[in-house]
């Protein structure tokens, strides 16, 4: 048989229940705070304005 245990001095805190519990109640609260910070949102907004202010430009060279 093979020994499936985790060695003694390295203890798995994803064994403990409720420790885990605590894991999964705090996930929702973490994605919230990430989905209410405009960051992620400011940051693309300004990257599509870039791309159509660089494509314009392109467009502008173009035809000129």
């Amino acid at each position: 048989m093979a020994n499936n245990q985790a060695p003694q001095g390295n203890h798995d805190p994803a064994g403990n229940t409720q420790m885990f519990r605590a894991f999964v109640d705090e996930a929702p609260q973490g994605r919230q705070a990430a989905a209410t910070s405009g960051g992620p949102r400011i940051g693309l907004v300004v990257g599509v304005v870039v791309a159509l202010a660089i494509i314009a430009g392109v467009a502008w060279l173009a035809m000129s």
